[in-house]
């Protein structure tokens, strides 16, 4: 079975553009065509472009991905080096998942500390909280609250 464009972009939920994008971008070398011309997706290709868009979305740049996909292409040869290519995206990976938790945390903690003034009516509530009113979780935002932020 073969997948048009169309319905490989349907596949991994990306416009019809995103996927001639790759093709331009070198991305896309194990794509067949017809004869006319018309790219032929596989469901092998399929995996492979889900592949491409999960690298896409962990950040990994379009020129990284360019040298993951030609490593595969080049087969079991490469073995090693798109094992080293995927653990390293998976550390960033990690990375920005940490990042985005003290973020959120962050956020909660501003939440808390919004819901608070609001109900008492005044950010002025704050001024002198005692520890045991803080939730615990929110101790570490403590030394860093900004009497106005």
């Amino acid at each position: 079975m073969a997948y048009t464009v169309g319905e490989a972009a349907k596949q991994i939920n990306v416009a019809t553009s995103t996927l001639r994008y790759y093709d331009k971008e070198g991305l896309l070398p194990f794509v067949e065509r017809s004869d006319g011309g018309i790219r032929l997706f596989k469901p092998e290709d399929i995996s492979m472009l889900k592949t491409i868009e999960c690298l896409k979305k962990t950040g990994m740049p379009i020129k990284e991905i360019k040298h993951f996909i030609d490593c595969c292409v080049e087969g079991d040869a490469k073995i090693a080096e798109r094992l080293a290519i995927i653990t390293d995206q998976q550390a960033s990976v990690i990375a920005q998942m940490q990042e985005l938790q003290d973020m959120l945390d962050m956020l909660d903690f501003k939440r808390w500390y919004y819901e608070t003034a609001q109900s008492a009516g005044t950010c002025a509530v704050h001024d002198d909280l005692s520890l045991t009113r803080v939730p615990e979780k929110f101790h570490k935002y403590l030394n860093k609250m900004p009497e106005q932020a």
